[in-house]
């Protein structure tokens, strides 16, 4: 399972809930991997998937000082 850094220990796939400040979401992180920007192709090796509690479209967030537990 991929992790971000040690100061980040909470933020792993499955992890129960987390805010995303930088768009004012909450969701379940459903893994974490690498990602291509689709308009730059600039690839992010530990990109954060996440999907809303409910369900719903899932979003990714390239950097994860946004994100805090939730």
């Amino acid at each position: 399972m991929a992790r971000i850094a040690p100061t980040t220990s909470w933020l792993r796939g499955g992890a129960v809930a987390v805010e995303d400040g930088g768009r004012g979401r909450r969701g379940i992180v459903q893994f974490i991997g690498e990602w291509e920007a689709p308009a730059t192709r600039r690839i992010t090796p530990c990109a954060i998937f996440l999907r809303p509690e409910g369900g719903g479209v899932e979003w990714i967030v390239a950097d994860h000082v946004t994100l805090t537990p939730g």
